[in-house]
């Protein structure tokens, strides 16, 4: 049952690496490698499961995490152009 799991995991990967190669505006690139990045973290798990090793599931939250931040970062970069930005304030008018 895991190996059935473990091969459609593999074939979503497939389409998403394919959508990330072929999407039309550089969100849908950016959401592509977001959920390629996801079902990276389910395959370590489901491995982990398969060999019978737990200790998988530490790394597989630790790619999670950096898989989130990097996509943040990404959005950031391509919103902004510079990930040190941190957003305007605006004054209302008349104030010193």
């Amino acid at each position: 049952m895991f190996i059935a799991a473990a091969l459609a995991i593999l074939v979503t990967m497939a389409l998403a690496l394919t959508r990330a190669l072929l999407g039309p505006t550089v969100y849908d690139r950016i959401l592509a490698v977001n959920m390629f990045g996801t079902k990276t973290v389910l395959i370590i798990a489901v491995y982990g499961f398969l060999t019978g090793r737990p200790d998988f599931l530490d790394i597989a939250l630790v790619y999670a995490l950096i898989n989130f931040i990097s996509t943040i970062a990404v959005l950031k970069f391509f919103e902004y152009g510079d990930l040190g930005h941190a957003g305007t304030t605006r004054r209302k008018r008349g104030a010193r």
